[in-house]
This record gives structure tokens, C-alpha cells and sequence, in this order.
């Protein structure tokens, strides 16, 4: 057992070799895109130098087991998927959800430069980066991890100064910075939003489903600290699929396969819990960006949001409240599309202004390299503002991310 450094072999003589498909070729750039959805690897050094030094080597670091396998250890404890989903570049005969070693990756994955030379030939702008395996999706491995909640709340602080300083510091134009979020205590949580906002971050990763994760669900009022300093400060509650630390399934013995058919399927559910909880009626300028859901449910949920509200009386939910569940649904949800084709032709039903487009880079379901095409395709006959919005203007708008007006009028100047 020894620890690793940033230094990463290049080579995969080890137990488990991998393939990496040909080194693609840039690709033509039918539009101008920015994507909502995409994720990172922690990087081995991560970590180093910002975590308080009385925590010692407790914090994150990557070590390597006897079998030459990398894993995070944190606090004592070991973690064994250092790169959770991340085959892009790979076959799909290799596909899996547990790469173990940072070489059996393509190194865009948890590596800035070689992501934005990633996103280059893929001809993606600009970037929103959710975290892997270490933190989960909404940061709340970092609270489970240990026992001690203040080396967690570090790990916290540690992970957004890395997405702050290594990815969005050296890139600046191209990577928006997303934070992850202090679970434990939504008071802190809420201190956090407020600094984080002045250093620059645009949004948030939370979890879909707090209670799921043992937390107080969004009926309780306990989070309110937290909704108001992301309404105060513009930043966006980004709700990734999957960071309840669940996933929709059928039967027990159903295969696997069910799970990513379903994949969306947490997206409507959260919708309809946030929705009701009233959240974004007490909160009314909230914005909540519905992560990787897809959009398939959306146009048939509001059709029975609006049946519901001819008998909501009946429920008592929605009373005094000016304005109709589908109608606070349209001003205060923001959806994303990989790969929607048919959907798409609803979109004036959904709203053209809350539709983003994402290319999942490096996780299974990325459309990289092709990204540009697979958008170029889905979007066949759309009027020229509608393939504007979609493509790149909502996000902009969104998060706030200015994109200079030369690069607007021609993608190929980035």
C-alpha cells in the first residue's frame, strides 16, 4: 500500500488493461454550445495544501493497494471508485462504473488543460462540472465519510477551492463554477452560498431528495437559510440526478438495464416534491436547474398539473396562491437535453427559454466527441433564435456567463 502523487503513469500494464479508442479529430461547429451537465474527477492532488493542517493526513489522498488500484482514503477509510462512470474515449465493451486506476481514464476527466482540449474538439464553449464519486453529486459523501462533521465541512471548502482555483481560476471564460453544498447544517450551508457567491460561483449542486439522504425533507422550513442565500445571490440550485444517493428501479430482480432507462425518472418525482413544498412560490425568484432529467416527463407533467388544479381544493396544498402550479412550474425550472429528439418538437409547451442543452463528458451517457452533431441533428428546422436559446443563450442568461459577442457570432473563434 503506498500513497500517489499527481505524477500518473501513462501506461495500463497492470491487472486490468483498457482500450482507448483513436484520438478523435476536431470537430465542425454547427453552433455555438454551452453545457449545463458535465463532471470532473477529482484530481490526486486535489486536496493538497488546502485542507487546515490540523487535520493532518486525515483528509483526502489517493492511495495505491497491492494490487496496483487507485482509491481515495479518507479519515481511515477507503474508497475504491476514483473514477466513477468515466469511459469517455473508451468502447462501449468497457463501459462500467468503476474505473480504478486515473490511466484507465482519458485524461480530460481530472485534468483542466486536457479537458478544455476535450471540450475544443467537441466544440463546447462553456462548461458546468458536477463532481464524481468522492463528494457524490450534491457533496454528501463528505458527510458520511467521518465521523468528525468538521473535517467533512473542510473537505467541503477544500473540494470547492480546487473547482474554484485549479478549473474555473485557470480557465476563467470556460469553466462555470458550481459548488458543492454543507448538508449537516443549513445555516453554514447558507454562510457558505453567501461567500461562495462573492468569490464567483453561479450555482449549487444540492440534493433532489434530502431525505433520502437521512436529512430534513423540503416540507420541514429547515433549509429556508439556505433557499434564501442562493435566492439572494442569483446562484442556481442545480438538482442532479442521482444525488440522493438513489436511483429508480423496478423489481429486485429486474436488470440493470431498468436503471438507465429510468434514469429521468428521480427528475419528475424531485420536480413535484419542490414544486409542492412551496418552495419556489415563497421564494419566487429561486432557479432550479433540473440536472441530467432530460425532458421526456416534462410536457406531460404539466398537462396533470393542470388537471390536478381543477380539484386542488380538495387537497388544500394550493390555496391563496395567485398562481397555478404549471405556471410557477414554467418560471422557476430549467431543463436540460441530451438527446430528445422527439420531445423537442413540445418545446414551445415546455418554454423555449428553460431548455439547455449538456454532453455528460466523461460519464456513459456523453455525447462527446459528437456532441455538435447530435445537437446539429436534434434540432433540424428550428427557427434561428430557438436554436440560439437552446444551444447556448439560456445557460448564459442562466448563470449569468457572458459570451463575447465575436465568439457568439462565430464558434469557431474559441
Amino acid at each position: 500500500m503506498g500513497r500517489i502523487g499527481f505524477t500518473v503513469r501513462d501506461t495500463q500494464a497492470d491487472a486490468h488493461p483498457v482500450t482507448f479508442l483513436p484520438e478523435p479529430e476536431r470537430r465542425v461547429r454547427h453552433n455555438l454550445l454551452i453545457s449545463v451537465d458535465d463532471h470532473v474527477v477529482e484530481a490526486p492532488d486535489a486536496f493538497e495544501g488546502r485542507m487546515p493542517a490540523r487535520f493532518g493526513d486525515r483528509g483526502p489522498t489517493v492511495v495505491t493497494d497491492d494490487d496496483g488500484m487507485h482509491a481515495w482514503e479518507v479519515d481511515g477509510r477507503r474508497f475504491p471508485t476514483v473514477g466513477m462512470n468515466a469511459v469517455a474515449g473508451r468502447p462501449v465493451s468497457e463501459y462500467g462504473f468503476d474505473p480504478v486506476r486515473f490511466d484507465h481514464m482519458r485524461r480530460g476527466a481530472w485534468d483542466i488543460d486536457a479537458r478544455i482540449a476535450d471540450m475544443d474538439l467537441n466544440g463546447i464553449y462553456a462548461s458546468l462540472n458536477f463532481p464524481s464519486a468522492l463528494p457524490g453529486f450534491a457533496g454528501q459523501n463528505f458527510m458520511r465519510m467521518t465521523d468528525d462533521a468538521e473535517l467533512g465541512l473542510a473537505c467541503v471548502r477544500a473540494w470547492n477551492d480546487w473547482i474554484l482555483e485549479d478549473w474555473h481560476g485557470r480557465y476563467p471564460d470556460r469553466i462555470i463554477p458550481c459548488q458543492i453544498p454543507w448538508l449537516y447544517d443549513a445555516d453554514v450551508a447558507a454562510d457558505e452560498i453567501y461567500r461562495n457567491a462573492e468569490r464567483g460561483f453561479r450555482a449549487v449542486s444540492f440534493s433532489e431528495a434530502p431525505e433520502k439522504l437521512k436529512l430534513p425533507s423540503l416540507h420541514t422550513g429547515h433549509w429556508d437559510p439556505f433557499i434564501r442565500a442562493c435566492e439572494d445571490t442569483g446562484t442556481v440550485v442545480c438538482l442532479h440526478v442521482g444525488s440522493s444517493s438513489q436511483a429508480p428501479s423496478t423489481a429486485p430482480d429486474a436488470p440493470p438495464d431498468t436503471i438507465g432507462v429510468l434514469f429521468f425518472g428521480y427528475a419528475m418525482f424531485a420536480a413535484v416534491d419542490w414544486l409542492y413544498s412551496l418552495i419556489p412560490v415563497r421564494f419566487p425568484n429561486l432557479r432550479i436547474a433540473m440536472s441530467e432529467g432530460g425532458i421526456a416527463w416534462v410536457p406531460g407533467l404539466i398537462d396533470r398539473l393542470d388537471h390536478i388544479t381543477r380539484y386542488h381544493d380538495m387537497y388544500g396544498t394550493w390555496t391563496n396562491i395567485d398562481m397555478k402550479p404549471s405556471e410557477v412550474f414554467r418560471r422557476n425550472f430549467w431543463f436540460c437535453v441530451i438527446d430528445d429528439t422527439s420531445c423537442l418538437s413540445l418545446r414551445h409547451h415546455i418554454g423555449v427559454g428553460h431548455i439547455m442543452m449538456e454532453s455528460d463528458y466523461p460519464h456513459v451517457d456523453t455525447t462527446w466527441p459528437e456532441t455538435q452533431e447530435v445537437v446539429r441533428r436534434q434540432l433540424v428546422g428550428f427557427e434561428a433564435d430557438e436554436t440560439e436559446k437552446i444551444c447556448w443563450r439560456n445557460a448564459a442568461e442562466l448563470f449569468r456567463w457572458p459570451v463575447p459577442d465575436a465568439v457568439a457570432a462565430d464558434p469557431e473563434l474559441f
